[in-house]
């Protein structure tokens, strides 16, 4: 159990509105660098395809990082541990916005994605530890809010930034918010005390726990198809639904308005009926993404697609809740783990999207391949409620 400090007042307002700043931060770096791809990859002087490692190496940062960090760091306050993994993704993010080559920007990129995962999965224990049991899903999503909405005015801002100024100052603008936002959790955040008897050792027994492995595997398959559409959704509207460029941006803040609001209804459902909001979230996910296939050659259905497919993204914040059900005393590296998954999504989409592509059938092919995935985590969902309830079963009979 987690005891705040009695030194200064805690303004619950002010320490969501601090994490969420991280968030967006956050937010802004992961899914601008698709949009900025085109722009460092003439400026680094390599083709598209070898840019795409770039956000794969940022991936493999979350994937590695957030384990490692949430184990290290399971012995330090949750306010001190998440100003460091803030500065550590500053100085990354304006490390990347000087990168001379190719070989370095790989580099700065994994650096930057090892805080995101514990960052995000700290924040989640800190802002659930600060409201009543039954608000628990909608403090996590207050967090991912952050996030979401840098969808609509970060990633818009850091596209423009490197197509008036340079790529270069995107990701210096985005060091200036992990920086700000460190500031913002040393003033407001409270100064508590880790658990008694918390450690590594007790982090690792969440991989002991097979229902935390069946929650992260309904996230890394059933985000991978929302992933798989997003990635390659300015390609669709240039090829397909032949559209301006200068729409591009548009389509992107419709997707991030539909990411807010579908963050923010869903965490209110998942508080009154977790599993069912689950389900339901990737049952939405499915049609949308069959809707966005169909409707991909006009610009109207296209958008509206796309807006659905964002609300489907709510799925996160309940995950996220039902992990702080199932991982015991081993909350910190459970809490992480899910955003290693979340990224492990973003790197199986694009892959099988990309496949899909490959062999012909089409950029909106994206759309039928991310409904799979989507089916895919609800299948997960299914396997993890029934060992579920055989548990209870075995347990009532003892």
């Amino acid at each position: 159990m987690q005891h705040k400090s009695s030194r200064s007042p805690i303004h619950p307002g002010w320490v969501m509105f601090a994490l969420a700043m991280g968030g967006f931060a956050i937010g802004t770096a992961e899914f601008a660098v698709m949009s900025l791809l085109p722009y460092f990859s003439a400026g680094l002087g390599i083709d598209a395809p070898t840019a795409g490692h770039v956000i794969s190496a940022y991936a493999l940062g979350v994937v590695v990082g957030a384990p490692l960090l949430a184990v290290m760091g399971a012995k330090f306050p949750r306010k001190h541990l998440l100003i460091g993994l803030m500065a550590v993704f500053a100085l990354a993010n304006g490390l990347s916005a000087l990168a001379p080559t190719y070989h370095w920007m790989l580099f700065f990129r994994f650096l930057s994605g090892l805080p995101h995962g514990a960052y995000f999965g700290v924040a989640s224990l800190l802002a659930a530890s600060l409201v009543p049991p039954d608000k628990r899903a909608q403090a996590v999503a207050r967090v991912l809010t952050g996030l979401t909405i840098a969808t609509i005015i970060g990633v818009p801002l850091a596209n423009w930034l490197g197509y008036a100024v340079g790529w270069r100052w995107a990701f210096g603008v985005v060091a200036v918010l992990a920086a700000t936002t460190a500031l913002l959790v040393w003033r407001f955040a409270p100064l508590d005390r880790p658990a008694e008897g918390a450690g590594p050792l007790r982090e690792l027994g969440a991989l002991k726990r097979r229902q935390v492995w069946l929650t992260l595997s309904v996230g890394a398959i059933g985000f991978g198809g929302m992933f798989a559409v997003y990635t390659y959704v300015a390609s669709t509207m240039l090829e397909v639904t032949h559209v301006s460029a200068t729409l591009v941006p548009l389509v992107l803040a419709i997707f991030g308005v539909g990411l807010t609001l579908g963050n923010l209804g869903a965490a209110w459902a998942a508080d009154r009926a977790l599993i069912p909001t689950a389900a339901g979230l990737l049952v939405w996910s499915a049609a949308a993404l069959l809707f966005y296939w169909l409707g991909a050659g006009q610009i109207v259905t296209l958008s509206l697609a796309i807006f659905l497919v964002g609300c489907g993204g709510g799925l996160g914040a309940v995950l996220q809740t039902r992990l702080m059900d199932v991982a015991g005393d081993a909350q910190t590296l459970a809490a992480a783990l899910h955003h290693s998954a979340f990224n492990l999504a973003n790197a199986l989409g694009p892959w099988l999207g990309g496949l899909a592509i490959a062999a012909g059938y089409g950029w909106a092919s994206t759309g039928w391949v991310g409904a799979l995935l989507a089916l895919g985590g609800l299948v997960m969902l299914g396997i993890a409620v029934l060992d579920d309830r055989r548990r209870a079963v075995a347990l009532a009979a003892c």
